[in-house]
C-alpha cells in the first residue's frame, strides 16, 4: 500500500512541475501612458528610459525640439545617433540622469570594436591575424655573411701589413 501512495504522490508531483513549466513568461510592456503611439510619433515625441543616480529607472515621454528634450528643465541632446527603436518601430531613448548626452548604441559599438570588447571584433581580428601570419625566417644567413666578410678583411689587413715591411 505505501508503494502505490507513494506512486500516486511522485505523479502528482511530476503534474505540477509540467504545469509550472508551461507557464509562459510575460513580455516587456511600457509602463501606462509612457508608450509612444503613431499620433505621437509622428509630432516628435520619444519614450525615455531615465536612469537616476540610486539606480532606479523611470519611463518618461518628451517632446523632441531642435533635436532637444526639456528633462528637469535641462536641455538633453535627442539626436538620430541615440535612438533606439523597438520592434514596433517607436522611439526609445536611454538617458542617464548625471549626463547631458543620452546612451548612443552607436558611439558604443564603435568603442567596442576599437578595444576589443565585442565578438565582431574579435573574429575580424583573429582572420586579420592569421592573414598577415608572417613566418619567421633564421637570421643565420646574414649573420655568417657579416663574420665572413669580417674574416676576409683582417686576411687582407694582415696581408698588407706583413708584407709591406
Amino acid at each position: 500500500m505505501e508503494t502505490t501512495g507513494l506512486t500516486k504522490r511522485i505523479q502528482t508531483e511530476i503534474k505540477k512541475n509540467e504545469e509550472l513549466k508551461k507557464v509562459k513568461e510575460k513580455k516587456f510592456r511600457y509602463p501606462f501612458g509612457k508608450k509612444v503611439g503613431k499620433k505621437q510619433r509622428r509630432r516628435n515625441f520619444v519614450t525615455t528610459l531615465v536612469i537616476n543616480e540610486n539606480g532606479t529607472c523611470d519611463f518618461r515621454k518628451y517632446q523632441i525640439n531642435e533635436q532637444t528634450i526639456l528633462h528637469d528643465l535641462i536641455p538633453r541632446l535627442a539626436t538620430s545617433g541615440h535612438m533606439l527603436y523597438d520592434k514596433k518601430g517607436n522611439p526609445f531613448i536611454i538617458l542617464p540622469n548625471w549626463s547631458l548626452e543620452p546612451f548612443s548604441p552607436l558611439e558604443h559599438y564603435e568603442k567596442s570594436m576599437i578595444s576589443g570588447n565585442n565578438t565582431n571584433a574579435f573574429k575580424i581580428l583573429m582572420a586579420r591575424m592569421l592573414s598577415d601570419k608572417v613566418d619567421v625566417k633564421k637570421q643565420m644567413g646574414s649573420l655568417i655573411k657579416w663574420v665572413l666578410g669580417l674574416g676576409l678583411g683582417a686576411i687582407i689587413i694582415y696581408a698588407f701589413m706583413t708584407s709591406g715591411g
